[in-house]
C-alpha cells in the first residue's frame, strides 16, 4: 500500500508525465495530483495535503520559489523537492530558504529521484552532487563571516567522516554502505551534528560546515 502521497509540480505535461513515471513505478509512492504553477500548486495542497510536493522552479503566475514559500509556511509538514534544470546560485540558495528540504536535477537518474522522494520525506534532504557543490562555493566565497570551525562544538572522528560524505552530494543510504554501516547509525550521527552545531537539518550542516572551511567538494 502507497504511504508517500506526491504531487507534482511543472508546467511542461511531458515532464511531469516522466516524473509520475518514474515515482510511480515504487510501490510506496502514489502520486496523488499534478499543477503547472505556484498558484496550482498551493490549491493542490489546501485541498490533498500531499507528503511530498516535487516542485519546479521557473512557472507562470508563481514561480517555485515563492510557492515554497507559501507552502513552507502554512504547511510546515509537507516536504517540498526541487527537481528543475536550473543550477544557478540564484535560483537554488532561495529555493533552499524558501524552505524545500532537497534540490534535484531534472538530468538525475530515476532512481536518484526516487531516493530523493524518499529521502526528504523520512525528514531528511536530498542535494545532487552538483548542487552540494555550488552550496559550499557560493557559502565561502560570499559569506565569509560565518562561524569559523573554533566556534563550532568539535566531531567525533565518524561524525567527520559523515560530513565529508554529505558534502559530496550522497543519501544516507549511500553514506551508510560507503561506511559499512546501517542507514539508522548515519542517522544518529547528523543527528548528533545537528545537536552539536544546532542546526534544523542536513543542508543547513553544509552550510555551517562551509562557513567554518570545513567542508570541500571534490
Amino acid at each position: 500500500m502507497p504511504v508517500i502521497r506526491v504531487l507534482i509540480v511543472d508546467d511542461d505535461p511531458l515532464v511531469r508525465s516522466a516524473l509520475s513515471h518514474f515515482v510511480s513505478r515504487d510501490p510506496e509512492i502514489e502520486v496523488i495530483g499534478e499543477a503547472e504553477s505556484g498558484v496550482e500548486a498551493i490549491a493542490a495542497v489546501e485541498r490533498d495535503r500531499p507528503d511530498v510536493v516535487m516542485m519546479d522552479v521557473q512557472m507562470p503566475e508563481m514561480n517555485g520559489i515563492e510557492a515554497t514559500a507559501a507552502i513552507a509556511e502554512r504547511w510546515p509538514d509537507v516536504r517540498i523537492l526541487a527537481v528543475t534544470t536550473l543550477d544557478g546560485s540564484d535560483t537554488v540558495l532561495p529555493m533552499l530558504n524558501a524552505g524545500a528540504s532537497g534540490y534535484l536535477l531534472k538530468d538525475s537518474s530515476a532512481d536518484d529521484i526516487v531516493l530523493g522522494v524518499r529521502e526528504v520525506y523520512k525528514g531528511a534532504s536530498s542535494l545532487s552532487p552538483r548542487i552540494a557543490s555550488m552550496l559550499i562555493k557560493h557559502v565561502r566565497d560570499t559569506e565569509p563571516t560565518g562561524r569559523g570551525a573554533r566556534d563550532l562544538e568539535s566531531l567525533t572522528e565518524r561524525e567527520s567522516e559523515v560530513l565529508e560524505r554529505l558534502a559530496q552530494g550522497m543519501s544516507n543510504a549511500e553514506i551508510a554502505r560507503t561506511l559499512i554501516v546501517s542507514e539508522g547509525t548515519v542517522k544518529a550521527h547528523l543527528g548528533r551534528i545537528m545537536s552539536k552545531w544546532q542546526v534544523r537539518d542536513r543542508v543547513q550542516i553544509l552550510v555551517t560546515a562551509a562557513h567554518a572551511g570545513l567542508v570541500d567538494f571534490r
